[in-house]
């Protein structure tokens, strides 16, 4: 049976050796493929990719040389009969490198013979067919060509000869490797069994990684269906909200160029009757005789003043106020949900009002504000955003005293304005819509004095309150002259109520007043002495 060839190079394989990941490869393959180790490390560092499965595998520590031989490959890939030279394969297998266990016919004895590298090989002759067989061949020690491996050392975990027993492997536990090949063997069997059963498991995962990926498939494709529909659906609502909004805009261009049409009907109407009026006036008041004025007079006058009164808008009243907002909501259409909105209504700062506390008064360095509602020239409420809002708040007798308010955009039509003015006194408050006074506007404010707290108590003090005894005692720790235990503020009139005991004040969320010139004509003499 001829060796099997190299399965790199396709040719058969010369010295064949196997690398960790149980790939194997002839000797000059081997020698081709490059080391993956840095310059300066340990040669047990090194290793190559094999070129069969792009593993990363490491060396032994002596290098290729040092790899274990592939026996298996000798002999595999032929048909029974007589052997091939496994060099030249052409000429029949006459003899037998013992060293390298190669095939040789006579021509590559002699070749094999003359090469310093294979010259001193121990090649014999072939007995019989069956020593071509791989079961047939016996192994000979790469150290002692001559001896065959029959024993296994089992520190070193490999088969030696009687000559490594009795020098490198000296005082090794070893047997024979009859005996030696049941053990591993049976070792090799349950890892064989065990990588088996994984194999198995394997297997069983990929099946099942191939059916994930049908139904990823699958479901990819029930959503892309779901998609399309989805798409289909939108564009079509799509279409249809952008036919209503086109019918919509139709609609309302008739309906203001119908508006138009009739007021400029009624003008000209009107025109045309004052007009009437002005020619038959200036006719008889050039030709017609004294009498005839006197007695159309009245006629005249009545007609011209009728017209002088009737009523007409400066300006048309119909605008060209048509907008197209895309970020408003439209509602629903087929069950999705569409943005866009014809709109037609426009502000009127006329129509505008203001409301809240900050368009009456305010207080110095305390934050305030009011708000403003925009409304479109019938007085509806405008139902979005977006106006040009102005305001500016001036000190009537500081004009360089000026708030800077803020203007918020709440977006339904409303505007909320806070201001925090820095100084009392009467501010006019300005606001503008597209650069028109609002309804009101300007505004004026009164800012009082910054808000005084209370100092003292609220309480009601002793004197007044237990009759002026001298042993009443008060929660506030003063005392009075004359040897009185109690309190008694100095307040006029001393009220018997709770009151605040550095002003008087009987209201608790009053302001103080204590300090004041007015406060001062109100006290008495008597005064509190704090302990």
């Amino acid at each position: 049976m001829a060796a099997s060839r190299c399965p790199v190079c396709a040719e058969p394989c010369v010295e064949a050796r196997l690398l960790p990941c149980l790939h194997s490869l002839c000797a000059p393959c081997l020698r081709r493929l490059g080391t993956l180790g840095e310059p300066g490390r340990a040669a047990a560092a090194f290793s190559v990719l094999c070129p069969l499965c792009d593993a990363e595998v490491a060396l032994p520590p002596g290098g290729l040389g040092q790899l274990v031989p592939d026996y298996t490959a000798l002999g595999r890939g032929g048909a029974a009969g007589t052997a091939g030279c496994d060099l030249c394969a052409d000429g029949a297998a006459a003899r037998r490198c013992q060293t390298c266990g190669a095939h040789l016919c006579l021509f590559c004895c002699q070749a094999h013979r003359r090469q310093k590298k294979t010259a001193s090989h121990v090649v014999m002759e072939l007995e019989s067919t069956k020593d071509c067989s791989q079961a047939g061949k016996p192994f000979f020690c790469p150290s002692h060509p001559s001896e065959e491996l029959g024993l296994f050392c089992e520190q070193c975990d490999q088969p030696v000869c009687q000559d490594c027993v009795a020098e490198r492997h000296r005082q090794h536990p070893y047997d024979f490797t009859s005996n030696a090949v049941h053990r591993h063997g049976d070792s090799l069997r349950e890892l064989l069994r065990s990588t088996q059963q994984r194999m198995s498991a394997l297997e069983d995962v990929l099946g099942q990684t191939d059916g994930v990926g049908s139904a990823i498939r699958a479901r990819a494709e029930a959503v892309a269906t779901e998609i399309c529909l989805f798409a289909r659906g939108y564009v079509k609502a799509i279409e249809e909200h952008r036919d209503r909004l086109l019918k919509q805009l139709e609609d309302l261009k008739v309906q203001k160029e119908n508006l138009l049409h009739l007021q400029k009907a009624q003008l000209q109407q009107l025109l045309l009757d004052m007009r009437t009026g002005v020619e038959f006036t200036e006719r008889l008041l050039t030709s017609g005789s004294d009498l005839g004025i006197l007695v159309t007079k009245g006629v005249v006058a009545s007609r011209l003043a009728k017209l002088n009164s009737a009523a007409y808008s400066t300006h048309p009243s119909v605008d060209d106020s048509i907008q197209f907002s895309p970020q408003e909501r439209a509602g629903q259409c087929h069950g999705y949900e569409v943005f866009g909105a014809v709109i037609c209504k426009a502000v009127d700062p006329a129509k505008c009002t203001l409301q809240g506390e900050g368009l009456r008064s305010a207080r110095q360095n305390e934050l305030t504000g009011f708000t403003l509602l925009c409304s479109d020239t019938t007085g509806e409420r405008m139902g979005r955003g977006g106006e040009a809002v102005v305001v500016t708040i001036t000190h009537k007798d500081k004009k360089d005293c000026a708030v800077k308010p803020t203007v918020c955009d709440n977006g339904d039509g409303t505007y909320h304005i806070s201001y925090s003015p820095e100084e009392p006194g009467l501010y006019a408050v300005c606001v503008y819509v597209k650069g028109q006074h609002v309804q009101g506007s300007p505004f004026i404010v009164m800012v009082k004095s910054q808000f005084r707290k209370h100092q003292g108590m609220f309480h009601c003090c002793t004197f007044c309150s237990s009759g002026g005894q001298k042993a009443a005692r008060c929660a506030c720790g003063g005392t009075m002259p004359g040897g009185y235990q109690g309190c008694g503020h100095g307040h006029k009139g001393h009220p018997g109520c709770p009151h605040w005991s550095c002003c008087g004040q009987v209201k608790m969320s009053s302001e103080c007043l204590s300090g004041l010139p007015s406060d001062r004509s109100q006290r008495s003499l008597l005064r509190t002495v704090e302990l």
